[in-house]
């Protein structure tokens, strides 16, 4: 990867790395814990799946001519942060929002050591395969779209389309030397010991440097409410071992399996030297075995860009499902 390019990169993502100390739940208000209790008045329910690594809400019914997409969301976050992506699909769709346990809440279960986003996405795939979805609509923000990119990877016939929400493939490229192609291996000493680190800190730093960070991915004032309520009560060695699992997957050599329109959406990164065609230039260079895929910029946003600019990234979610 060019050095220029992953200057920015190291810059862009190092922001990140502060996710690995979100708090702990136990400072939840206890109706919170369930993942629940506070979802209550949307009119969904929750899917007949027994898994001790997510659970599922659903909104709408089965029909003729309805269709079936799933959303999830990203490290530490809920279902909540796609209530307006829900409300904009409106009639004609099904939506399956996956809840991970241990984030925002919801008890942490299997999810207590160990990867998370690999096992969620073989979960995903028996949730498709159980509730007879036939190829659903895939959409992931941030390490939902780890998760997406793992789910169309490895099973291929179970997804119908993939929508990426600012994610590269391989997040531990911030490690990388200058110059030199990342490998998982080259950069494991690096993510060990800043994992070692975050591990060491207080939870009052954690969850200070948690909450910096989720404003700095949310230009909308109003938005960043729920976002860092979520943070706030998802279980730290969860969240800590899902970001040490990201930084630690490579699925570039995988991207070539994906055989559905994908599209991955994401924003320019805002750092000094930093300009959007350098953003574009990690982004190409990190799809680049991923043929057919469509790389969209959407300016004026920080990482959650269906918050920040909910009308583009819905016209390009439109886009996508109408192709």
């Amino acid at each position: 990867m060019d050095s220029q390019i992953l200057t920015g990169l190291v810059a862009a993502l190092g922001l990140l790395a502060n996710f690995a100390g979100v708090g702990d739940a136990a400072a939840a208000d206890p109706m919170r814990q369930d993942g629940h209790a506070q979802h209550a008045d949307h009119g969904h329910h929750h899917a007949d799946f027994a898994s001790t690594r997510m659970h599922v809400r659903v909104d709408g019914e089965a029909g003729p001519g309805v269709r079936d997409i799933i959303l999830i969301p990203g490290l530490s976050s809920s279902p909540e942060v796609w209530q307006g992506t829900v409300d904009h699909l409106g009639a004609g769709w099904r939506v399956h929002r996956i809840h991970i346990q241990g984030f925002a809440g919801a008890p942490v279960e299997g999810n207590a050591e160990g990867p998370v986003a690999a096992p969620v996405a073989e979960e995903i795939a028996r949730y498709i395969a159980e509730n007879n979805l036939d190829k659903p609509v895939v959409v992931g923000h941030s390490m939902g779209g780890t998760i997406g990119m793992m789910l169309a990877a490895r099973h291929p016939d179970a997804v119908g389309k993939l929508m990426v929400v600012d994610m590269i493939p391989f997040m531990g490229s911030m490690f990388a030397q200058p110059g030199v192609n990342p490998t998982v291996e080259s950069v494991r000493p690096m993510v060990q010991g800043l994992m070692t680190q975050s591990r060491a800190a207080s939870d009052a730093d954690y969850r200070a440097r948690a909450a910096a960070t989720v404003s700095s991915m949310i230009k909308t004032e109003a938005e960043r409410v729920g976002p860092l309520q979520e943070t706030a009560t998802s279980d730290r060695t969860v969240s800590q071992n899902a970001y040490e699992e990201l930084l630690l997957t490579d699925l570039r050599p995988e991207l070539g399996r994906i055989s559905v329109p994908t599209e991955v959406v994401y924003v320019a990164f805002e750092f000094p030297g930093m300009t959007p065609q350098m953003t574009d230039g990690i982004y190409r260079a990190s799809y680049a075995n991923l043929p057919g895929v469509e790389l969209k910029r959407i300016d004026d946003s920080a990482h959650f860009i269906m918050l920040d600019q909910p009308a583009e990234f819905y016209a390009d979610l439109d886009a996508l499902l109408a192709e």
